[in-house]
């Protein structure tokens, strides 16, 4: 009996621990000391190598450090737990993404064909997966056409996003036509994320596109000081502050 008692006390103050860990992980992640919270996730993991949350986090905490390899290892591990799971494909696929945008050419080369899976995989399994099409429309923008990317390919998940989240279909149009130096197709299309979305990242990416490609630095102003009135946001108010 008395064995058995301090088994249990053992078993108890286990799942106490390593709660009380979990909960001073999170809580330094929350305060974006992810340098921190990343030793106590991998202890964690120790315990629990297949624990959903657990892989989720750290794989998070590694990708904000810009530790994308390491990420990717973490979300691959996660994918395997589920792979019907539309968010760990995306995990995945979008991470190893970064990894290839900070890799050798050489090497990115090589990651590229599983990011296009995973990322299409993520859409194909969530119609409504507005993260993942929004990395498709970069992944499609971004790449050299003779390696696979393709602007048709990226209006096309624009045009789905629009059907999902209109603001993020007029965003990622704008983005298109932003990279293709078609400026007043832009200007439109975030105008109309403006008008009907009115996010403080609709004014922010309006205002920049007026100031770094129109030089409107004035239409800038405006487009900043109208956002500012709205939602008093520090983010709009720094960007306003470097323009003037």
């Amino acid at each position: 009996m008395k064995k058995l008692l301090v088994i249990t006390s053992l078993l108890f103050c286990s799942i106490v621990c390593g709660q009380s860990a979990f909960a001073k992980a999170e809580k330094l992640s929350a305060q974006s000391n992810y340098k921190a919270a990343l030793p106590i996730y991998l202890s964690l993991l120790q315990e629990k190598p297949k624990d959903p949350v657990l892989l989720r986090q750290t794989g998070y905490a590694y990708s904000k450090l810009e530790q994308f390899e390491k990420a990717t290892a973490i979300y691959k591990r996660l994918l395997a737990t589920d792979e019907s799971n539309a968010d760990y494909h995306f995990y995945y696929g979008g991470t190893k993404g970064l990894w290839a945008k900070n890799a050798s050419k050489f090497k990115a080369l090589g990651l590229l064909d599983d990011v296009k899976f995973h990322l299409k995989k993520a859409a194909d399994l969530d119609p409504k997966h507005i993260e993942t099409r929004w990395a498709l429309v970069q992944l499609y923008v971004e790449l050299p056409g003779i390696i696979g990317g393709s602007i048709s390919t990226a209006r096309k998940y624009a045009t789905e996003l629009k059907n999902i989240s209109p603001v993020d279909g007029y965003l990622t149009t704008g983005f298109i036509e932003e990279y293709e130096k078609n400026y007043t197709a832009a200007e439109k299309a975030y105008k109309s994320a403006v008008e009907i979305g009115g996010s403080p990242l609709t004014y922010k990416t309006l205002a920049t596109l007026y100031a770094d490609k129109m030089g409107r630095r004035q239409d800038a102003v405006a487009v900043l000081k109208k956002g500012i009135s709205i939602h008093n946001d520090s983010q709009l108010k720094s960007q306003l502050e470097e323009i003037q």
